[in-house]
């Protein structure tokens, strides 16, 4: 089992920002999916895994201001600091495991996750991440998780990971949650390397899981 803080910290020591192969100028899916939600500017958002991410450079710039940024990695959270300067003062910022954080009840209107999810190759760290999800969204929320598509790579920073279709990302949420869109993706490393993603956005309406 590798130490998942020991693990980022070296990846954000060892290599610049813009060099590790998650790396985007600008998440434009993510974006796109977080708008058409269409949730209000002071909507609460929450970006885990969101590292040294330009999400959140790009909401504060479309005007969205309740902004929470959760990443393992305190490196990966100053550089995304750093590259805000002043503004970084305008979004909340927990250095955390997603899976033990304590994270407010019912308070986010969108999850986005495209850094989490396919990393938890345990079943049981893919429970204890719904219950993080269903215990912090609001009813009626969104969530937006992309993974790795089923064709996407099998490996990721030196981990394995978990590849996933819409539905097969859908079944791991359960009852409780609505699949209300799911699109494809290409994305393009650094070094030049093709990984395809899904991006899924469900809808937490509070049903009952199955088991």
């Amino acid at each position: 089992m590798h130490d998942p803080l020991s693990h980022w910290e070296n990846v954000y020591a060892s290599k610049a920002a813009d060099a590790v192969s998650w790396y985007e100028p600008h998440a434009q899916r993510s974006l796109a999916l977080i708008a058409v939600t269409g949730v209000a500017r002071d909507a609460a958002i929450i970006d885990v895994g969101g590292g040294a991410s330009t999400l959140v450079d790009d909401l504060l710039d479309r005007g969205y201001r309740a902004l929470t940024v959760l990443d393992v990695s305190a490196a990966a959270l100053r550089t995304a600091q750093a590259r805000l300067g002043m503004r970084a003062r305008a979004v909340r910022w927990i250095e955390a495991d997603l899976l033990t954080a304590e994270l407010p009840r019912h308070t986010f209107d969108v999850w986005h996750d495209r850094a989490v999810f396919h990393f938890l190759t345990d079943a049981a760290d893919r429970r204890r991440y719904v219950a993080q999800v269903t215990s912090s969204v609001r009813r009626g929320g969104h969530v937006i998780v992309a993974t790795f598509a089923d064709d996407g790579p099998t490996q990721c920073s030196g981990l394995p990971v978990a590849r996933y279709t819409a539905e097969a990302l859908h079944a791991q949420f359960g009852a409780g949650f609505d699949l209300v869109d799911a699109v494809r993706s290409e994305h393009r490393t650094p070094s030049g390397a093709v990984q395809r993603f899904v991006h899924c956005r469900l809808r937490l309406t509070g049903a009952p899981r199955h088991r």
